[in-house]
C-alpha cells in the first residue's frame, strides 16, 4: 500500500510545454490528448485544440482504492477524442506498477459545463466504475455535502484524501478540491490564466473571498484551473474561440493570484463586464453589451492569422 500521508505536499514535474494548437492552413501535429505524469500517482491530461478549441486540462488521481478522473473533456466522439482508450492505458499503466487485485474508478467534474463533461459516455459502461451526476443535489448527494456551498467535505481514494468545497458563481455546480499529496488546489473553470466567467456575481465573489481563507489554511503548491486564455502580455487574452495559442502562460497559478482575482472580484463587485487584470481577466455578469465586441475581435483575429499564413507562403519578392 501507498504511503500518501508522507512527505506532503510532494514535489512534482510542471516543466511540461502544452498543446497549443496550430495556425491556420497547418496540420496540427497535436496528440488528440497530451498525458503529463506530475508524479508516479498524478497525471495531468490537456485535450488538443485542434479537436476542440476550449482545450480543457484533466485531472487522474490514483489512490489505493481508487483513482478519480476529474472532468472529461469538450467532445463526445471517442474517435476524435479517445478518453477511455488513454485512461484505461493510464490505469493499466498504473496497477502494472502497484497491482491490485481490484480497482475503481470515479468519474466526476469541477462542473456541469458542457466541455467539461462531453465524453462521460465513453465510461458509462466501464466495468467498476462510478460516473458522477452533473446536477447540483446529485454532486452535492454523492460528495455528501449537507452545507453546501460553505461545507468542505473529504473524499478517500484510499489514503490519499481529497478535501472538497462548493464555489458556485462560474456555475452553480462548481466545486474546489484540495489534493494534500501533491498540495493542489484545483479550481475548474472558476480560477485559471483566463477569462473568468461570474454570471451570478455575488455568488462568485462569496465564493473566491471563502476560496481565499480555505487556501490559507492549507499548503497549497499550484492553483490548478481548466483552461488557459491568456496570453503572457498581462492583461492581453486570446481571443473567443482561439485555435492557436503560441504563447501561452503556465498553467499552475501561485495562492497569491488567488488573492489576486478576491481582490479584483471585491473591486468590481458593482461594476457589470469585462475587467482586464495582470493574469486574468473577470467577466461580470452575462456582459451581452460587450459580446458583440468579443465576437468582432475573435473574427479579424482569424483573419489576420490567415492572412498572415498566406503572406508566409509567398516567395520573399512578392511580400510588401
Amino acid at each position: 500500500m501507498i504511503d500518501f500521508s508522507r512527505e506532503m505536499p510532494i514535489e512534482g514535474d510542471l516543466d511540461v510545454r502544452w498543446i497549443h494548437g496550430a495556425p491556420p492552413a497547418k496540420h496540427s501535429a497535436d496528440a488528440a490528448i497530451q498525458v503529463h505524469w506530475y508524479d508516479e500517482h498524478t497525471v495531468i491530461l490537456r485535450q488538443s485544440k485542434a479537436v476542440n478549441f476550449e482545450g480543457p486540462f484533466l485531472y487522474l488521481l490514483f489512490g489505493n482504492h481508487r483513482a478519480l478522473l476529474l472532468d472529461t473533456g469538450a467532445t463526445a466522439d471517442p474517435e476524435l477524442f479517445p478518453l477511455r482508450q488513454t485512461v484505461d492505458g493510464l490505469i493499466s499503466d498504473w496497477l502494472s506498477a502497484h497491482p491490485r487485485t481490484s480497482y475503481d474508478l470515479v468519474v466526476a467534474h469541477t462542473h456541469a459545463h458542457g466541455d467539461h463533461v462531453a465524453a462521460d459516455g465513453q465510461f458509462v459502461d466501464r466495468q467498476d466504475t462510478t460516473v458522477a451526476g452533473k446536477d447540483l443535489q446529485d454532486v452535492q448527494a454523492f460528495f455528501g455535502f449537507t452545507a453546501w456551498p460553505e461545507e468542505v467535505v473529504k473524499f478517500d481514494l484510499g489514503g490519499r484524501t481529497l478535501e472538497i468545497s462548493g464555489i458556485p458563481g462560474h456555475h452553480e455546480t462548481s466545486i474546489a478540491i484540495f489534493d494534500a499529496w501533491t498540495g493542489f488546489l484545483l479550481t475548474g473553470d472558476s480560477v485559471y490564466p483566463g477569462r473568468l466567467y461570474a454570471r451570478d456575481f455575488p455568488q462568485f465573489q462569496a465564493s473566491m473571498e471563502r476560496l481565499v481563507s480555505f487556501a490559507a489554511a492549507r499548503p497549497i503548491t499550484h492553483v490548478m484551473g481548466c483552461h488557459i486564455e491568456m496570453t503572457s502580455r498581462p492583461g492581453r487574452d486570446y481571443p473567443l474561440g482561439a485555435t492557436y495559442q503560441p504563447d501561452e502562460p503556465p498553467l499552475q497559478m501561485a495562492v497569491a493570484q488567488l488573492t489576486a482575482v478576491r481582490d479584483a472580484a471585491r473591486a468590481v463587485n458593482h461594476r457589470p463586464g469585462i475587467h482586464a487584470f495582470d493574469d486574468f481577466i473577470i467577466w461580470n455578469g452575462t456582459c451581452k453589451r460587450q459580446l458583440p465586441g468579443q465576437i468582432r475581435r475573435a473574427f479579424l483575429y482569424r483573419i489576420s492569422l490567415r492572412y498572415r499564413a498566406l503572406l508566409a507562403r509567398l516567395p520573399p519578392r512578392t511580400r510588401s
